[in-house]
């Protein structure tokens, strides 16, 4: 019988949600010196730089409480850097290449996984596990909620007075997150309160997962499917609607267990997503998927039909073309080691 993910439950103690805060592992070689900036978008040289002294200013600060006879003076404020631009200009390399330089303890997560990670834990107890590292890196930064505005201003602003630095990336401009999402003219002084933390650095260039790649793959027929994932080791089946009611009843901090170990992910029977919270899981398990480098294979429409006109309009489009790109990339990749 064929595994599914939805046979999967997994269940994170609090140091493995911790330990899990590491860069994808696609990214665990890179550095500075293997992001070859593109000769016509300066701006990612000036990321490079910036990137660097960021490493330089962000050692001092975590080397930088002065000892005195009796006691050890309160670590210095954190600093914070934040990384602009569109999809696929090797922002997140960059972020990587950051915390690989950086002394330990450390973290790196998506926006997501940080907030699932206080979700699970709760505020106090991911606060002080987080205090005493070096720097956190937030791939993908956003906020979608006034909920999580409140909770992210709150944990980076305590964060950085105990003297961890903060690096972001993202493809909206600090003072802009939330714009389209909810009432962010209600939230201003707790925008205003993130974009302060933050020194902006854009990055700009043309998408490298786009350049010269076809247009999304024809979807296998549900006979093909099947037969693929018969035929390949550590594959999982599961259809479209088994998936997403499995994941519903999953705390998204479990989606990177949940993938863990497996070689090829195919599902059956896909359709549009239909509801806003169906496509912000899928959102959520594309990234784990693609942070973990799994094919993934389909019978039912096209990947790039996944995600709504209506949804592609609203506030989070950002995060479905994202999603949508680094699907594509993952079914391509499936289609090629067939």
């Amino acid at each position: 019988m064929l595994a599914r993910l939805s046979d999967r439950n997994p269940v994170l103690a609090p140091d493995q949600l911790i330990g899990e805060m590491v860069p994808p592992t696609m990214f665990d070689e890179v550095s500075f010196d293997s992001y070859i900036p593109d000769p016509d978008e300066p701006s990612q040289t000036a990321a490079v730089n910036a990137a660097r002294d960021f490493v330089a200013r962000a050692s001092k600060v975590r080397s930088g409480g002065k000892k005195s006879f009796f006691r050890k003076s309160a670590a210095p404020q954190g600093i914070g850097l934040y990384l602009d631009g569109g999809f696929g200009v090797g922002k997140t390399h960059l972020l990587a290449s950051i915390y690989h330089a950086m002394p330990g303890p450390k973290a790196f997560a998506t926006f997501g996984e940080v907030t699932n990670v206080v979700g699970a834990l709760g505020y106090i107890d991911a606060l002080e596990r987080l205090s005493g590292h070096s720097v956190l890196c937030i791939d993908e930064f956003e906020l979608d909620d006034p909920g999580d505005t409140m909770v992210v201003s709150r944990l980076l602003t305590e964060l950085t007075a105990r003297g961890v630095s903060i690096v972001a990336t993202s493809n909206t401009l600090p003072g802009q997150l939330g714009e389209g999402r909810f009432a962010a003219s209600d939230f201003l002084r707790e925008i205003q309160k993130l974009s302060s933390i933050f020194e902006t650095i854009r990055v700009d260039g043309p998408d490298y997962r786009h350049r010269d790649l076809p247009p999304a793959p024809e979807p296998m027929s549900d006979e093909e499917l099947e037969r693929q994932a018969e035929n390949t080791v550590g594959a999982t089946l599961d259809t479209f609607d088994g998936l997403i009611a499995h994941l519903a009843k999953l705390h998204p901090s479990k989606y990177k267990s949940l993938v863990d170990g497996v070689s090829l992910v195919c599902i059956s029977d896909v359709r549009p997503a239909p509801d806003q919270a169906v496509a912000l899981r899928l959102v959520a398990l594309a990234d784990r998927l693609y942070d973990a480098e799994i094919p993934v294979s389909i019978s039912g429409v096209k990947l790039d039909e996944l995600f709504t006109p209506e949804m592609l309009a609203g506030g989070y489009r950002k995060k479905y073309l994202r999603a949508t790109s680094r699907l594509l990339a993952l079914s391509r990749f499936a289609e090629a080691n067939d």
